[in-house]
């Protein structure tokens, strides 16, 4: 009885666990959406220096991530709804 309720215990800890991992996931999908989209809309041409260098560290880490990710990423933010105007 007491290894059958540790191992709910054990159970209940880890469903806690990944739910706040499935969460922490969403909002890094949301946050990588968004910083997708702010590349993507970027002119290079008017960046300058440090800033230009920033952009492009950013660019290449969107790049290398799996296709399936950028890809939720984008749907998590829905980029026709970011609109500055």
């Amino acid at each position: 009885m007491i290894h059958t309720q540790r191992r709910e215990q054990e159970l209940s800890m880890l469903r806690s666990e990944i739910e706040m991992l499935m969460n922490e996931r969403q909002s890094l999908l949301k946050t990588v959406g968004a910083a997708a989209v702010f590349i993507a809309n970027l002119d290079d041409r008017i960046l300058v220096g440090d800033i230009c260098k920033s952009a492009r560290v950013l660019s290449a880490s969107l790049n290398d991530l799996p296709e399936e990710t950028l890809s939720d990423a984008l749907e998590k933010v829905n980029s026709k709804s970011i609109n500055c105007e």
